[in-house]
Parts: structure tokens; C-alpha cells; sequence
């Protein structure tokens, strides 16, 4: 059985698409990626501005409709990536259980930066990524007393400028989680 990562937000048009794109595009078939909405756009594509910088990253986000974050959802996810404190709180708030597994997409890529390389071992991506979250959350000691921001900023009907922001902050915290699984 497939591991599931669900990126969550409020529209599901712009900030947790681009996550599940990115995450499509670089993990390997042991992994699925989805993404759900808080107050979801249900059925609409992603945002335009956030599409084609999906795009111009070699990540198309065809086909791709927004949904609603339902119980169900949350449930069936291994990892939960929320792009806010206040997505993960409704995450949270929706299945109390899913605390143990709902961590916002800065919060894992900062404990991932400092994890030793080898720390993360596995067959493959689904077996990577169950140890990187308990890897990761050990991590949270050597963060504490540093000011942190863990929020993707929401370009949602704001400008081209913000879009970029908000991919390049998604990016920016992808990259060490990727890091620590190919490490």
C-alpha cells in the first residue's frame, strides 16, 4: 500500500497544489500526493499565476480540481503537510488524531536541514518518508529559542510577485525534506 501525503490550505488552488505537483514530480510510485482545501475552490484548476510557475519548473498541473479537507482525507494520510499553523490547527481540530502525523511544510523542511545525512534509510520513498517524520520531530530540540515563520504566504488575487514569493518559500522548504530522503 502506497504511503499518502496530503498538502492542505484554504483554496486548494494555489499554495497545496504546487506542493502536491512538486512532490509528484520528484517521489517515486510508492508515494501518493494529494492536496485538499480548507474551504476549498472544489473543482477549479490551479491558480493561473501559480500554474505556470509550476510550468516554467517543468511541473504541469493539468487535470489537476481542488477538493474539499474532509475527515476522510485526513485519515487516510501518512503525512500531513500543512502550509500554515492555522491549516494544521484545522487539520487537527478535524481528527484529533492526526496531531501525531500534521506538521506545517516549514516546520519539516527546517528540522530536515539539520538532520545527519544516512538518518533518513529506506527501500523507498514510502519507507523514507516514514522515518523522516519521527526523524524530523527529534530535531525540534535544536530549533528551540530561534524565531521561526512557519507560514507559505497565501498569493491568492495578489500579484505576480507574491505568487513567486509563495512558490519560492514551498520550494525553499521542500528542498532539505527531498535532501534528507536522497541523503
Amino acid at each position: 500500500m502506497a504511503f499518502r501525503v496530503l498538502a492542505v490550505c484554504t483554496g486548494n488552488i494555489c499554495r497545496s497544489p504546487a506542493v502536491e505537483m512538486l512532490l509528484r514530480g520528484v517521489l517515486d510510485t510508492s508515494v501518493t500526493v494529494g492536496s485538499a482545501g480548507t474551504n476549498a475552490l472544489v473543482g477549479h484548476p490551479v491558480a493561473e499565476p501559480m500554474a505556470d510557475l509550476l510550468t516554467a519548473s517543468g511541473f504541469p498541473s493539468a487535470g489537476f480540481a481542488a477538493r474539499q479537507l474532509s475527515p476522510v482525507l485526513v485519515d487516510e494520510a501518512d503525512l500531513i503537510l500543512a502550509l500554515t499553523t492555522e491549516h494544521r490547527s484545522r487539520v487537527v481540530e478535524a481528527v484529533p488524531a492526526a496531531v501525531r502525523h500534521t506538521v506545517t511544510i516549514a516546520e519539516l523542511g527546517r528540522l530536515s536541514s539539520t538532520l545527519a545525512p544516512g538518518t533518513v534509510i529506506g527501500r523507498d520513498d514510502a519507507a523514507r518518508l516514514g522515518a523522516l517524520l519521527p526523524a524530523a520531530l527529534q530535531e525540534r530540540p535544536r530549533h528551540v529559542g530561534r524565531s521561526h515563520h512557519d507560514g507559505i504566504v497565501d498569493p491568492y488575487r495578489r500579484s505576480s510577485a507574491t505568487y513567486r514569493r509563495s512558490f519560492d518559500q514551498i520550494v525553499d522548504a521542500l528542498t532539505p525534506v527531498v535532501a534528507a530522503l536522497r541523503a
